[in-house]
């Protein structure tokens, strides 16, 4: 019989400190003033790296093959890096059982908050670079995403579904086509506990706003000024 797959851990880092940096979040670091870096600085690193990682993969799985279009291949990316995926997968992980919480966080059951999740694994990923280099990090995320990028391609039929092109992609699109220039994205609130904010976001091209959208993280209301614009421009 065949061996059943080895499941997928969390790296282990030779740095120590660096690795309780990468789980740190800011409610710990109010609350301990010996500790005095979050892990927000690694997590930005992360998310380029990952960003990065993820888009190599599926331009070598599918995009490389002719299999789907540059816009498709944003948008499985996209899907890839989402809040949603990325908590799903470090819940997975035990990120949650991991993390360094403020006890005001930890009472709020910060360690289960999707938002949070997925930024201490973006944050391990970049210290996990830091601390191996590319080489290692490609193989952890190879591991970690394939098999959830190839069940999204099976689901999604790919080749032909509009739905692989996402608000962002199709307003940028339409942008450029109308305007040629880029939508811009403005930051006008966040409100919220650290472990539990919230985000405004407005969407503007050529010095008109066009839309509106509110998450929990600025990429998730970003993508829904997106969808906000989508409803008034004929794109």
């Amino acid at each position: 019989m065949p061996r059943s797959a080895k499941p997928i851990e969390l790296p282990t880092l030779k740095d120590e400190a660096l690795w309780l940096h990468a789980l740190t979040h800011r409610s710990y670091t109010n609350e301990h003033s010996d500790t005095l870096e979050d892990n927000e600085g690694l997590e930005f690193l992360g998310d380029a790296v990952l960003g990065f990682l993820v888009s190599e993969l599926i331009y070598k799985r599918y995009g490389s093959a002719g299999n789907i279009t540059e816009a498709q291949m944003t948008r499985l990316r996209s899907k890839l890096v989402d809040e949603q995926q990325l908590a799903r997968l470090a819940e997975e992980l035990g990120v949650g059982q991991v993390m360094r919480l403020g006890k005001g966080a930890i009472q709020n059951n910060a360690q289960n908050n999707p938002a949070l999740l997925s930024d201490t694994l973006e944050a391990i990923i970049g210290a996990y670079y830091l601390d191996a280099g590319i080489v290692k990090v490609r193989q952890f995320v190879t591991r970690l995403f394939t098999k959830v990028a190839d069940d999204l391609m099976d689901s999604s039929d790919a080749e032909h579904s509009p739905s692989l092109i996402d608000s962002k992609g199709k307003l940028q699109q339409w942008a450029l086509k109308e305007y040629q220039q880029t939508p811009d994205y403005k930051l006008v609130q966040e409100w919220g506990e650290d472990h539990e904010k919230f985000f405004c976001v407005e969407v503007w091209v050529k010095g008109k706003k066009y839309g509106e959208g509110k998450g929990r993280r600025k990429k998730e209301a970003e993508k829904k000024a997106a969808e906000d614009a989508l409803q008034h421009v004929d794109a």
